[in-house]
């Protein structure tokens, strides 16, 4: 009996219904999105995004999950501005940690340009991954212009030792800082300093960390966010503090694919050397700055451990089931 394929033409592309899908296609979800955080939570893979739209309606957040990172499934509105009284707009950014059953998304809120506004980076907490979240603190964690860094683009590591650290920074300065064990504030570093400064050169904004064979991979986003040359690079180091020396971009847009690619997560599938890096870009048919979405596409690594740069796809990856 002859199968018959059902498709759906939207525009000039073309889906194949869900169940027939044997990759994601980026992007992985409809909707302009962007700076996605992604998190693995039993098995499920999750993806934490900023809606991407004017400022003023930047005033909630949307969550993704999926088993195989084929099929996605929308959680929406996971936390908004009714939870959060001081956060009125541009609420960017996410980061999320789970610490003793609890979950803990960091964000940014206001797009504050100085010190004397209200706003900066916030924590909420929820006891499931898809919220509903509540305002933690009632206020933001961080809500000053450390070492010149904006409070946004907020990461949160967690160190072998199991040491939390905050790594944030906009308008091209990149902060770390320790966190205490209820996240509601800070452990000065040795020398006193309670932030301390990592900016690499080339850093612009949207900072990330992870570990691979006993090395700090610290990554970051260069360029303009809204224009087609944003784009995502690294160093690496033997300490979450660095000193971080660039080696290279290893994400950008492709003229044949997209434009735009940049402000990243990674996620490494558990006891595996398999990677994925989950980002937005700008469709080729978008020029506005807001028009962007969020993709994932493999991240590999040379035999010495460098990261060999991304080819960023249409079609995206192959279902990869969490064990």
């Amino acid at each position: 009996m002859r199968k018959v394929l059902t498709f759906l033409l939207l525009g000039t592309a073309l889906y194949l219904p869900s169940a027939a899908q044997k990759r994601a296609g980026n992007p992985i979800v409809q909707g302009w999105y962007a700076d996605p955080e992604a998190a693995i939570w039993g098995k499920e893979y999750w993806v934490y995004p900023t809606y991407s739209d004017k400022y003023e309606k930047q005033v909630f957040f949307d969550a993704f999950s999926s088993p195989d990172l084929v099929k996605w499934t929308k959680h929406p509105h996971i936390l908004d501005t009714a939870a959060v009284k001081w956060a009125k707009k541009a609420m960017w950014a996410p980061a999320i940690v789970e610490k003793d059953g609890k979950y803990y998304f960091f964000f940014a809120a206001n797009d504050i340009q100085s010190d004397n506004e209200e706003g900066g980076i916030g924590v909420a907490v929820a006891d499931k991954p898809g919220g509903p979240y509540k305002d933690y603190l009632g206020k933001p964690l961080i809500d000053k212009f450390h070492n010149k860094a904006q409070p946004i683009d907020q990461f949160v590591f967690r160190d072998k030792d199991g040491q939390h650290y905050i790594i944030y920074g906009g308008w091209r300065h990149c902060n770390i800082a320790k966190l205490n064990p209820d996240f509601k504030g800070f452990t000065p570093f040795e020398d006193g300093n309670t932030f301390k400064e990592i900016t690499p050169a080339g850093y612009v904004e949207g900072p990330f960390m992870f570990i691979r064979n006993g090395k700090y991979y610290f990554m970051w986003s260069e360029g303009g966010w809204g224009g087609p040359h944003y784009s995502v690079a690294y160093a690496i180091a033997d300490s979450p503090t660095g000193p971080f020396k660039r080696i290279d971009k290893i994400l950008q847009q492709d003229t044949s694919v997209a434009t735009g690619a940049g402000h990243h997560s990674v996620i490494n599938v558990p006891g595996t050397d398999r990677w994925y890096i989950v980002y937005h870009r700008r469709p080729l048919t978008e020029t506005a700055a807001n028009n962007r979405v969020v993709c994932i596409d493999e991240m590999h690594f040379d035999e010495n451990g460098l990261i060999v740069p991304v080819k960023i796809t249409k079609e995206g990856v192959k279902k990869d089931k969490l064990k």
